[in-house]
C-alpha cells in the first residue's frame, strides 16, 4: 500500500470464483504476506461458467466453492464468503446493494477492490462479463453513501452491525489505471492461486507463462518487473 494511512483490512468483491485470482492474485497474496487482513467475498456461485454440456449447474458450483477455498488458501487468505447468487442472473439493486453492505460494516474493510464497472468491452477484443459490471457498480453505490449512512438498511443497527466508511478503493479490469502495486515477490502465489481454479483453466501447464507475459506488460514502463494495474479511487476523509 502507497497511502499513508495504516491498513488492516481489505475487502475483495468480485462476481465468481476466480475473479479474484486472475484479476489481483498477486496482490492479494502481498497484502496477506504483509500481515493484512483480507477478505474474499463473491456475489455468485459461478454455477454457468463452463462450456461442459454433461455438468450440472449444482454439481458446477460445488466445484467452484471449492476451488475458490483452495485459491485463498494458496493466497494466505483466510476468509471467503460465499453470496451464492446464479451466474449471469447478478442484477445491480437494493438487494444486491443490502448484501454488499453488510459486508462493509460486518468486516470493515480500510480498502476494497472490485470490477470497475465502466468497462463494457475490453481492448476491442471481449465483453465485460454482466456480473462484473453489476457487482462493480453495487460495490461503489454500497460504498458511498450506502454503508457510511445509518439510515440506509436500518436493520443492521439492529444487528450490531454500525454504519462504515471505506476511504480506499481499487478497480480492475480499468482501461485507464492509474496505480500499479509490484506483484513480483507474489507472483507464484499468484499462478498456484489461479491453476486451483481447474474448471476454468483449460490449458493448465500453460498459466504461468500467460501471466507472467501479462504481468510483465502491465509493469512496462512503471520500474517493475510483474505488476497488475488498478484505477484508484481515494475518497476524503
Amino acid at each position: 500500500m502507497t497511502d499513508d494511512a495504516p491498513v488492516q483490512r481489505a475487502l475483495i468483491v468480485g462476481a465468481h470464483p476466480d475473479d479474484p485470482e486472475f484479476s489481483s492474485g498477486g496482490t492479494i497474496a502481498l497484502w496477506a504476506q504483509q500481515g493484512i487482513e483480507v477478505t474474499i467475498a463473491l456475489t455468485t456461485n459461478g454455477n454457468k461458467g463452463t462450456s461442459d454440456l454433461k455438468t450440472s449447474s449444482e454439481r458446477l458450483a460445488v466445484l467452484r466453492r471449492q476451488e475458490q477455498l483452495d485459491a485463498a488458501k494458496a493466497s494466505g487468505v483466510k476468509e471467503v464468503v460465499f453470496l451464492d447468487n446464479n451466474d449471469c442472473e447478478l442484477v445491480n439493486n437494493l438487494e444486491l446493494r443490502e448484501q454488499i453492505v453488510r459486508l462493509i460494516r460486518t468486516y470493515r474493510p480500510d480498502v476494497v477492490l472490485t470490477h470497475d464497472p465502466r468497462t463494457i468491452t475490453l481492448g476491442g477484443r471481449s465483453i465485460n462479463h454482466p456480473d462484473h459490471r453489476a457487482t462493480g457498480q453495487a460495490t461503489l453505490d454500497a460504498i458511498f453513501p450506502t454503508a457510511r449512512d445509518p439510515l440506509n438498511f436500518p436493520q443492521h443497527l439492529k444487528e450490531g452491525l454500525l454504519p462504515h466508511k471505506v476511504f480506499d478503493v481499487y478497480l480492475w479490469g480499468a482501461e485507464d489505471p492509474n496505480t500499479w502495486v509490484d506483484i513480483t515477490e507474489a507472483f507464484d502465489l499468484k499462478v498456484a492461486a489461479i491453476r486451483c481454479h481447474k474448471t476454468q483453466v483449460r490449458e493448465p501447464e500453460a498459466v504461468e507463462k500467460r501471466v507472467r507475459e501479462r504481468s510483465a506488460r502491465v509493469a512496462e514502463g512503471h520500474g517493475m518487473e510483474l505488476a497488475e494495474a488498478f484505477y484508484r479511487i481515494q475518497l476524503p476523509r
